[in-house]
């Protein structure tokens, strides 16, 4: 594997951290600026509003300029973020920092994945992707432990402060060791129109539908975990960065996993991945008053959650091949599609006096539907597969015939 895409990685988790960091400062940061629970936790689905909107926009925007300058700048901006969040006055400049940071980071995504792909040959591809998701498994690991600690300790501000020095390694990292890559031309050259026509496949918006629930199941309890942890389960706060650092490892052994067996069994790592989430929350959801119960199935959902997340990320490299960097694009906006749709969703069945536990049945429903969304995406390809058998065993093998029967029609 390419150095490169490990510096692309070791960028993700910065990227990973400040993401997934709020689940971990949600109470304190709550009762600093005077909002509610699922107020706060709106900045969740914020962030991930800004990753919807922003990575197709500045993939397409970028699609022409130097993909190293263009990681370069992104990464800057979202640096700049995440100062303007440390020094936020007020919910709303906070609010409006999280949509600016998840911008630059859907941006850096889109791209990063293209040239992360770009690195490595086509069976290598749920490899690549594999760790830089496992950025975002190591950000859960360390980073977002980490947060929570600091939010404690030194006050959530302080947790943006460390995001932001997280990204300065990172652009010093992509500055030193991410490749200047040629701008296509000719007949090579990118074009939009070009990259726009994979959105007439089915194939591609069943891949990006089984993503985003996928990415609402995991989010609707994970933006929650915290007060599930203490008000539910009766753990004391303290224990919330233990279990943060667990999920997070248990995403690593996911990531693992599923860059292992994504790229022999792509369809099968799905199915068993998302199978395996959708029971993992509806057993938490029966035993959430459990301490035990509850750390056990964290860890868990983390390995079933992310062991489909390169699987996830190279079916849609797969479907929209003719166009890298949308297809990068469309799976970050995919995924945080699910990470807005699954906070507002838990939102909704906290404040409607359901408890937190109906979090985890909010995921249970939404993952059971990605595994519907993928069956039938399955079927298709299986269609797929036999109908270019018949039409290639016919143009072999039985030329004459075909030719007779059109004479006889």
């Amino acid at each position: 594997m390419p150095i490169a895409v490990y510096v692309l990685g070791l960028s993700v988790f910065a990227l990973g951290t400040s993401e997934f960091m709020l689940s971990g400062i949600l109470q304190p940061l709550a009762r600093d600026l005077d909002v509610s629970i699922p107020q706060a936790g709106l900045l969740v689905s914020a962030f991930a509003i800004g990753m919807v909107v922003g990575a197709p926009v500045l993939a397409a925007a970028t699609l022409r300029l130097p993909r190293r300058t263009t990681l370069i700048a992104l990464l800057g901006l979202f640096g700049l973020g995440q100062v303007a969040g440390a020094v936020a006055p007020t919910y709303g400049v906070l609010f409006a920092s999280r949509v600016v940071s998840a911008l630059a980071c859907a941006g850096f995504w889109a791209v990063g994945a293209a040239v992360a792909i770009s690195l490595v040959p086509v069976t290598a591809r749920a490899r690549a992707m594999a760790v830089m998701v496992g950025g975002l498994s190591i950000a859960n690991i360390a980073g977002v432990p980490a947060g929570a600690l600091l939010g404690q300790h030194a006050g959530w501000r302080s947790a943006f402060w460390a995001v932001a020095a997280l990204a300065a390694i990172g652009l010093l990292g992509v500055i030193a060791l991410v490749p200047r890559v040629p701008v296509p031309t000719g007949d090579e050259r990118p074009q939009l129109r070009r990259e726009l026509a994979i959105y007439k496949d089915k194939q591609v918006w069943l891949a990006l539908t089984a993503t985003a629930l996928n990415g609402a199941a995991v989010f609707a309890l994970f933006s929650y975990l915290s007060p599930l942890l203490t008000d539910t389960a009766g753990l004391a706060e303290s224990w919330v960065p233990t279990v943060l650092a667990l999920f997070g490892v248990g995403a690593l052994i996911g990531t693992f996993i599923g860059g292992r067996i994504a790229d022999a069994h792509l369809f099968g790592t799905l199915f068993v991945g998302i199978s395996a989430s959708t029971s993992v929350l509806a057993l938490l959801a029966l035993t959430a008053h459990s301490p035990i119960a509850a750390v056990a199935l964290s860890l868990m959902l983390g390995v079933t959650a992310f062991t489909t997340a390169p699987a996830l990320n190279a079916r849609m490299f797969n479907v929209a091949n003719a166009a890298p960097t949308l297809a990068g694009a469309t799976t970050t906006a995919a995924f945080n599609i699910g990470n807005t749709l699954g906070p507002w969703l838990g939102g909704l069945a906290i404040g409607a006096h359901w408890g937190y536990p109906s979090v985890a049945w909010t995921g249970a429903a939404l993952a059971a539907g990605a595994v519907v969304v993928t069956a039938v995406a399955f079927r298709l390809h299986r269609s797929a597969d036999h109908r270019s058998t018949l039409v290639a065993s016919s143009a072999g093998v039985a030329p004459t015939l075909e030719k007779a029967a059109a004479e006889q029609h």
